[in-house]
């Protein structure tokens, strides 16, 4: 089992002084980043190669503090800055990466310039800013302090990096990243000879094929009152106002409960099913597609994409088979006890009887059990495999074996 690197996010309570000093290291390594997209443009536009990082970090950092216009940059550590030339030159990579069709997922824009107005900021200390922890629990920051972590749980190793965040709602955070230990976690995930497959919905967020119903909470349904009221106080203040800040405040911390309990929820539901299956299967499904309908609301409430993505990882990193079926798959039309498809039916139909074999089934049940099904996960009582091995036709049964096909139906 390969090494992976995950990341502990912790929630950092910063004295006023302290806030003041990440403040300013916010804003210098905005400004070193915005140096160097400049820089790359006016290459651009005059026909130049693109500067290297190192010329970059001569002239945009080095350099620049010996001038007196740029002096202030000496105020916080040059790890920071330098790490702000690093994200300007992935940022690159990623775009060039992402044009020649190398880069997965949708197409990346190209680097734009940071705003001070952007609600959301990052710093990162490598090992080199020789950050530390302090015997009283404190996280030492260079140029910054001790600053007060609330730690949920213990880090599994030394971590390499910490990344401190502030987001919209003004909550500072550290976000470690630490090597994982495979051993270890193989200990945690005992091995397992359970499968199961799982149908996502809205009405329950998802249905497991021995029947079991996870309700969806509908986090974003349940605070709709609450946004509502506080984005109508926002929109009432006047613009630039010290007042319109604390009620924009306001919003970004309503917002921010809904998803952290969302990823709450996501993180125990996925860390169960991996803890409690060997394998597992879900289906492919098109949530952007979905976003665009008339469910899009619930679509997004529901946070499948990040669940799935959960599981993904989860399921690399403790040794465990996540298959992912076809979305085409006819898993609602298809009877789970004798094969037979009756056909698609409306979503108010929640349960239907085979007319084959008389079965009565609740649908999304059904649909868990084809999902799990088609992945070859079921077994037999036998514990064979409940659907065979895909074998070559004969000679003699492909073709048309002659029959005309202008006759057929269409």
């Amino acid at each position: 089992m390969a090494i992976t690197q995950l990341r502990y996010s912790f929630r950092l309570y910063p004295e006023p002084g302290q806030a003041r000093a990440l403040a300013r290291a916010f804003g210098c390594a905005r400004v070193v980043y915005n140096d160097a997209v400049r820089a790359r443009r006016d290459a651009h536009t005059e026909g130049h190669p693109y500067p290297s990082l190192s010329l970059l970090s001569r002239a945009l950092v080095t350099e620049a503090k010996r001038r007196p216009e740029r002096a202030w940059l000496g105020e916080v550590s040059a790890v920071v800055l330098q790490q702000s030339l690093r994200d300007a030159e992935q940022a690159y990579r990623n775009f060039f990466a992402s044009l020649k069709g190398e880069r997965k997922g949708p197409k990346s824009e190209e680097p734009r310039m940071k705003s001070r107005k952007d609600k959301r900021a990052t710093i990162r200390f490598t090992a080199n800013a020789r950050w530390s922890i302090t015997p009283d629990d404190r996280l030492n920051l260079p140029k910054i302090g001790p600053v007060k972590v609330v730690w949920s749980r213990r880090l599994p190793a030394v971590p390499s990096s910490v990344t401190v965040i502030k987001d919209s709602a003004g909550r500072f955070f550290a976000s470690f990243v630490v090597d994982t230990d495979p051993a270890a976690d193989a200990e945690r995930m005992p091995a397992t000879d359970q499968s199961v497959g799982i149908d996502l919905g809205l009405t329950h967020f998802a249905v497991l094929s021995d029947g079991t119903k996870i309700d969806s909470p509908r986090f974003l349904r349940r605070a709709e009152k609450k946004l509502k009221k506080a984005q109508r106080e926002l929109s009432r203040k006047q613009k630039g106002s010290k007042n319109r800040n604390k009620a924009r405040l306001r919003v970004a911390r309503a917002h921010a409960q809904v998803a952290d309990a969302r990823r709450e929820f996501h993180h125990q539901l996925s860390t169960q099913l991996i803890r409690e299956n060997q394998a597992i299967a879900v289906e492919d499904l098109a949530v952007n597609a979905l976003a665009r309908t008339r469910l899009a609301k619930s679509v997004h409430d529901a946070g499948w994409g990040s669940f799935l993505t959960m599981l993904e990882y989860k399921a690399a990193r403790y040794g465990r088979t996540l298959v992912t079926i076809d979305r085409f798959e006819p898993t609602s039309q298809v009877c789970s006890t004798c094969g037979t498809k009756d056909g698609p039916k409306p979503l108010h139909v929640r349960e239907w009887t085979c007319p084959a074999c008389g079965t009565l089934h609740d649908r999304d049940t059904n649909a868990a059990i084809n999902v799990k099904t088609a992945a070859g996960l079921a077994v037999s009582a036998c514990r064979a495999p409940v659907r065979p091995e895909p074998v070559l036709a004969q000679r003699e049964e492909t073709g048309s074996h002659g029959i005309p096909t202008a006759d057929r139906a269409a």
